[in-house]
């Protein structure tokens, strides 16, 4: 059974850094690619960022675009989202989400098989 355990996240001030951690454990087909999504109180569930699995290849939300990294341990099977210079917007739940087939766009929910349980980031101003 394959399980996304997340840790990480908290409160933290403007301008600050965080990091999230997301293991994937009980796999047993190779992962296309991992993603992390948030959502913010009162609105949808939206992409953050993505990386294929196994390479460098990496997509970002333009919101996060040059202060939020993607990366991966690929023998570890986990994968970390670096966030720096935050801002309040940037309070919400994080996701992770794993990738088995590729069939969708990295940035769709829907291209997503298994998610994490969620962990809360807030920003204060």
């Amino acid at each position: 059974q394959v399980q996304l355990v997340q840790s990480g996240g908290g409160l933290v001030q403007a301008g600050g850094s965080l990091r999230l951690s997301c293991a994937v454990s009980g796999v047993t087909v190779r992962l296309y690619a991992m993603g992390w999504f948030r959502q913010a109180p009162g609105k949808e569930r939206e992409f953050v960022a993505t990386i294929r699995w196994g390479g460098s290849v990496t997509d970002y939300a333009d919101s996060v675009k040059g202060r939020f990294t993607i990366s991966s341990d690929n023998a570890q099977n986990t994968v970390y989202l670096q966030m720096n210079s935050l801002k309040p917007e940037d309070t919400a739940v994080y996701y992770c989400a794993a990738d088995f087939w590729g069939y969708r766009n990295s940035e769709r929910i829907s291209a997503y098989d298994h998610w994490g349980q969620g962990t809360q980031v807030t920003v204060s101003s």
